[in-house]
């Protein structure tokens, strides 16, 4: 996906969700803060968003310009529709999106994750394909690992996932 596939799909669904604000939280977020992020962080398909005031009409968006829709068969990205609870994220999360709006998405504002709030989310998830996308982030040096650890210390997880993320965290970054 590239920033200007984003951008259409914040167009088209705003436009679908009647709502000019959308949030974008999954891996393609990164596009926000860095709109020609490397190929290996662009490789998914699709955005995962939800409208922010109407959070209820995400559906709408996977019914519209889901996967395997006409938008998706056309284009070959789709937006899948989702709702606040997908990601778990660190306490401020919402005062660091990073904006992406203008005459491409027709002035709908795309807010993304900060890509150190994305990484806690992907930590948190420790999916072999978010752990390869945070590996990525760290070999293009997009993270910072104290950065990482102070966002972990304000995510409202379990104490158990909270060792279990700081681990994988260490990992990557070969601490210990």
């Amino acid at each position: 996906m590239t920033r200007a596939d984003l951008e259409h799909i914040i167009r088209a669904a705003g436009m679908i969700v009647n709502d000019d604000d959308l949030i974008v939280i999954g891996s393609q977020s990164v596009l926000g803060q860095y709109p020609d992020a490397p190929a290996e962080l662009r490789i998914s398909r699709e955005a995962d968003v939800y409208p922010r005031n109407f959070p209820e009409r995400a559906d709408l968006i996977d019914s519209t310009i889901g996967e395997d829709s006409p938008f998706d068969r056309s284009f070959g990205y789709y937006a899948h529709g989702v709702g606040p609870e997908t990601a778990v994220l660190p306490d401020g999360w919402r005062e660091r999106l990073v904006l992406v709006s203008g005459e491409n998405t027709r002035f709908v504002r795309g807010w993304c994750l900060e890509v150190h709030d994305l990484a806690i989310a992907k930590y948190v998830a420790g999916r072999p394909k978010d752990l390869t996308f945070t590996e990525a982030l760290i070999r293009h040096g997009m993270l910072d690992c104290r950065t990482l650890e102070n966002r972990l210390a304000s995510t409202p997880v379990a104490s158990e996932i909270r060792e279990l993320t700081q681990h994988r965290i260490a990992r990557q970054f070969k601490i210990g």
